[in-house]
C-alpha cells in the first residue's frame, strides 16, 4: 500500500472516529442514574427514558415531527419522482439547469436557505404556520428525490416502455407495471432520506415555526439553551437511533454509496 494510499485511510478512520464522538458520549449519557449528564455514566438506569415519557412537550413535538416528515416525504416522492422522470425521458431545452435548479437546496447553506424562505413567506402570512412549515421541508426534500431517482433511471431500458405500449397497455399501465417497479428502490431510498432530512432538521424549521408548533429537534434545542440535563440525552439517543435505523434500511434498499457515486 502506497504512502498516499495510507494516509487517505488514516484520514478516513479520523473522520469517522470524529463523526462517532457524539453517538459514543450522548448515549451512554442517557443511561446515568445520576442527576446530572456524566461521562463515563454514573451508575445504570433508564429513568431518563421513563421521564421522557412523562413530558408531554417531547411527546408532543416528536409526533409532530413524525407528522411533518411523512408529509414531507410523501409530497417530495410524488414531486421529485415526477420531475426526475421528466427530465430523464424527455429533451427538455436546459435540462442541466433544471437538474441545478431541482438540486439547489443541497448547495446552498440551510442557514441562508432558512432566512430566504422566511422573508419570502411572510407577505404571503405563510411564516409560523403548518403549511409554510411542510413546504419548507418539502423544498429540502425533493432534491434528494430527484437525486435518487435520476440514479434509479440511469441504466434504465425504454424499450419495455414501448414494448408494453405496443402491446396495447396505457401510459398509467405501462408506469404501474413496468416503470415503477424497476425504481421502485430508487423511490422507496428517497422517501426514507427525505423522512430523515424532515425529522432531523432544525435550522430551516427554526425559522419556519411558531411557539404553538414545536419538532423534537428544536424542543431538544430549546431545552438546552436554559441547562443540559440527562433527559436531553435520552431523548437524543432516541433521535440518533430512529436516524441508524432508517439509514441501515436504506443501505438495505438501495445504497448510500449509489447516490455519493452518481454526483462524480
Amino acid at each position: 500500500m502506497s504512502i498516499l494510499r495510507r494516509l487517505r485511510l488514516l484520514l478516513a478512520i479520523i473522520s469517522l472516529i470524529y463523526i462517532l464522538i457524539p453517538l459514543v458520549v450522548t448515549i451512554p449519557a442517557s443511561l446515568t442514574s445520576a442527576n446530572y449528564p456524566s461521562f463515563p455514566p454514573k451508575g445504570f438506569s433508564l429513568q431518563w427514558y421513563t421521564k421522557l415519557l412523562e413530558r408531554p412537550e417531547f411527546v408532543e413535538a416528536f409526533w409532530n415531527s413524525v407528522k411533518f416528515a411523512f408529509l414531507a416525504s410523501l409530497f417530495s416522492v410524488l414531486l421529485g419522482t415526477l420531475g426526475a422522470l421528466a427530465i430523464a425521458k424527455y429533451d427538455i431545452p436546459g435540462k442541466s439547469y433544471l437538474v441545478s435548479l431541482l438540486t439547489a437546496p443541497l448547495t446552498v447553506p440551510q442557514l441562508v436557505l432558512g432566512i430566504a424562505l422566511l422573508i419570502y413567506f411572510t407577505p404571503m402570512l405563510l411564516a409560523g404556520t403548518p403549511t409554510g412549515f411542510l413546504i419548507a421541508h418539502i423544498i429540502i426534500c425533493v432534491p434528494y428525490v430527484v437525486r435518487f431517482v435520476l440514479t434509479g433511471l440511469s441504466g434504465f431500458d425504454y424499450n419495455l416502455e414501448r414494448a408494453a405500449a405496443i402491446l396495447g397497455a396505457s401510459p398509467v399501465v405501462v408506469f404501474w407495471k413496468v416503470t415503477f417497479p424497476l425504481i421502485r428502490p430508487a423511490v422507496l431510498s428517497g422517501a426514507l432520506f427525505s423522512f430523515l432530512t424532515s425529522f432531523d432538521n432544525v435550522t430551516v424549521s427554526l425559522f419556519m415555526v411558531s411557539p404553538e408548533m414545536r419538532t423534537l429537534p428544536l424542543e431538544i434545542f430549546s431545552t438546552m439553551q436554559d441547562a443540559y440535563s440527562p433527559i436531553v440525552a435520552s431523548v437524543s439517543s432516541v433521535v440518533i437511533l430512529i436516524s441508524i435505523v432508517l439509514i441501515l434500511i436504506l443501505e438495505k434498499i438501495h445504497g448510500v454509496g449509489k447516490l455519493l457515486g452518481s454526483a462524480h
